[in-house]
């Protein structure tokens, strides 16, 4: 297979750049680097396209190896013929494949084999060609009566035969191929209660259909689901008549004695073999068409999620709620360093509550605490209406944000936790993780399996090697897209660099305790099993503030370092100007003496340029500063506050198939469904929203008693 024009082809691509993608991930490139630092090369494609381009190549290429597979087992049989030679290569699916491997593939007993074993094959040769002079099948039959095989007389050979004829007509690649096509285009699936009198949340499938080509993917898995757990019965509905007409036309022949015979062979191969296979294989590319789809809203929203803007330069305090155990306080300076710990009871007697308030205010005037974190989980409300009061009475300058608290109990538990804060217990550990995920979202997430960040729908349902694939890829990117700061990450931060393993990053945290901070990027290089080949993938992500280079506090790459500083000298600058902000008007320069010619002569390319000329002008830039800030609150609202109409402001929490949850500061986010989102038709919430995102919402309804806030967008 020409894997560079099927690719080329599928994404819209110029045959060089696909050819070039390849060969730098054959090379051992990671996607980051192939994006960030090769944008020559592939024409400046964004690492999601990379992954998908990979994902793609990966897939061929195992179909490749199947087709090959396929075609030397059938050569071994001696059945390769030009016309399954030609099918071989046109096939484009694992599914094509195994369709024309099919009959030769080493099947179990069935009841084909068992009449081909007493001798029953010619006979099934002799009415399948149902020539017009034929005797009739009854009376061919009687000539393969044979007491020691086991057929005793006319009715079980013509019986057998029938079992061949209709395993003959399964086998049949193009029949198969063109009844998947149909099927896919205008069968319905249906959905039946197992047991009408049983309540479940799958109420809404009891009585359900759908066109396969129209359904919804959210509404796949929620079948998928409902059928898994014995609520539901599921099928695919599809017009037998013009299935088998479909069968008919290959192989019943007019104007023969045998053509009844066949006619019901090719029923029964449809009935008891063809339907169900496809019936099988239509339910699976559903379900993965439908876990694709939430595998990307999945990852988009984790994107989104990681990507949250940092609150820079505030030392934090998290709770992490609780009823009988308290509410665990930690408070954590400006770098996320633990500064003190405690325990209160908000939610206990009058005393305890005076009591908690005192040690509050006490933290906050001691380590000058700005903002709070509160947790999301058990005794939320209560705790950010203790919180809420607190500052009212207090008149503090402190606010404060509910964050999502989900998989901090995972990395509390975690042996990554225990590493990092071996002196304190599980609850404090999940306090701290609260606190640093307001200072930094990504620093703190990467700690955790994204399937516990409780972002995206149906995560659990999907094949685990995939979304775990795809999540690392996100995190990846993402942590990559930003930076790390090479003398303060820890080791769950520096693996998801690009180049760094899990090893490497431990190597790295040991070097800089034994060593002290490292002064440079080129000091990696002494780092152990960290070599030229992984200095190459990671050094243009690690930071070094300190280092008295300050091309090691940007994303230009040690490779373009010279590049750089001709850049300067060509416009008159030196490194210390950047140091003393004397180079705004560096790209006004460029642009006046030809971007282009510049590139020439420090030989890169533009985009190399663009990308040096860009952090020269904002070293140690982190780009998630330029996206919308977090919105911190000072008061609270309950849900029996909420009336019809009122209008707020709120944060979005989810974004999924049919909608999105927004926090509107009452413990329970709201759903503006995807019919409220905008008064334009979108196919995606997506398209309008993020994760993050802050939105104007009006109540639409609301159910305390069900916890169901309805919101509107269309204001």
């Amino acid at each position: 297979m020409d894997f560079v024009s099927v690719l080329s082809e599928q994404f819209k691509l110029k045959p060089w750049q696909v050819e070039n993608v390849i060969s730098l991930i054959d090379e051992g490139n990671t996607i980051p680097f192939i994006a960030r630092y090769r944008k020559e090369a592939h024409g400046s494609l964004d690492d999601q396209v990379l992954r998908e381009i990979s994902d793609r190549l990966s897939y061929l290429r195992g179909l490749e190896e199947r087709r090959n597979e396929v075609r030397e087992l059938i050569i071994g049989l001696d059945a390769m013929t030009d016309e399954i030679d030609v099918a071989l290569k046109a096939a484009m699916t694992l599914a094509e494949i195994d369709d024309i491997y099919r009959p030769y593939r080493p099947k179990r007993k069935t009841r084909a084999s068992v009449a081909k074993e007493k001798g029953l094959e010619p006979l099934a040769l002799m009415i399948l060609e149902q020539l017009p002079n034929s005797k009739e099948p009854i009376e061919l039959a009687k000539d393969f009566i044979d007491s020691e095989k086991g057929v005793e007389n006319e009715e079980e050979a013509l019986a057998g035969a029938m079992d061949i004829i209709a395993e003959s007509i399964s086998d049949d690649a193009s029949i198969r191929k063109r009844l998947r096509v149909v099927m896919m285009a205008q069968a319905v699936i249906n959905s039946k209660a197992a047991d009408e009198e049983k309540d479940s949340v799958y109420t809404q499938y009891y009585d359900f259909s759908e066109p396969v080509s129209k359904i919804a993917g959210h509404r796949i898995l929620a079948i998928d689901r409902g059928e898994k757990e014995g609520f539901l019965k599921v099928s695919i509905d599809f017009n037998i008549d013009k299935a088998l007409n479909i069968v008919y036309s290959t192989n019943v022949k007019p104007n023969s004695p045998c053509t009844e015979t066949v006619r019901m062979a090719a029923e029964d191969a449809y009935n008891r073999l063809i339907f169900p296979s496809i019936e099988r294989e239509i339910r699976n590319e559903l379900t993965q068409r439908a876990q694709e789809q939430a595998m990307k809203v999945f990852s988009l929203n984790l994107r989104q999620l990681l990507m949250q803007p940092p609150v820079k330069g505030k030392v934090a305090m998290g709770l992490d709620p609780g009823y009988r155990t308290g509410c665990k306080v930690a408070v954590v300076d400006e770098t996320g360093r633990v500064l003190d710990t405690n325990v209160i009871y908000p939610t206990h007697s009058q005393v305890k509550v005076d009591e908690a308030k005192k040690i509050i205010v006490g933290l906050i005037k001691k380590h000058g605490v700005e903002i709070i974190a509160i947790g999301n989980g058990t005794a939320s409300k209560e705790t950010e209406m203790f919180v809420s009061d607190l500052i009212h009475e207090e008149s503090l300058d402190v606010s404060y944000m509910v964050v999502s608290e989900a998989g901090a109990s995972v990395y509390s538990a975690s042996k990554l936790a225990a590493q990092e804060f071996p002196d304190f217990d599980v609850t404090l550990r999940s306090a701290v993780s609260i606190a640093r995920r307001l200072q930094d979202p990504l620093a703190e997430l990467v700690k955790i399996d994204p399937k516990a960040i409780g972002i995206g729908q149906y995560q659990h349902d999907m094949p685990k090697k995939r979304l775990d694939e795809a999540l690392g890829g996100v995190v990846e990117d993402c942590v990559n897209t930003v930076g790390v700061d090479l003398n303060t990450a820890s080791p769950a931060l520096l693996s998801r660099v690009s180049g760094i393993s899990a090893t490497v990053s431990k190597n790295i945290v040991s070097y800089r305790e034994e060593n002290g901070a490292f002064k440079s990027r080129s000091e990696l290089k002494k780092v152990s099993k960290l070599g030229p080949k992984a200095f190459l993938q990671c050094a243009g992500f690690l930071r070094v503030a300190e280092s008295n280079n300050i091309l090691d506090n940007t994303a230009v790459h040690p490779e373009s370092y010279e590049a750089a500083k001709k850049l300067l000298e060509l416009c008159g600058y030196s490194l210390n100007d950047i140091k003393n902000c004397k180079i705004s008007d560096l790209r006004q320069k460029v642009d006046e003496m030809d971007k282009e010619k510049i590139a020439e002569k420090l030989e890169i390319g533009v985009p190399t340029l663009e990308d040096i000329i860009t952090e020269l002008l904002r070293p140690g830039r982190d780009p998630r500063d330029e996206l919308v800030k977090p919105l911190l609150r000072k008061d609270v609202l309950d849900i029996k506050d909420l009336k019809e109409g009122m209008e707020l402001d709120g944060t979005v929490r989810n974004v999924i198939d049919f909608g999105a949850f927004v926090d509107i500061g009452v413990h329970q986010d709201g759903l503006v469904h995807i019919s409220q989102i905008c008064n334009k038709y979108i196919k995606h919430p997506s398209e309008v929203l993020k994760v993050g995102d802050i939105v104007k919402v009006k109540v639409m309804s609301v159910e305390p008693d069900k916890r169901r806030i309805s919101l509107t967008m269309k204001i």
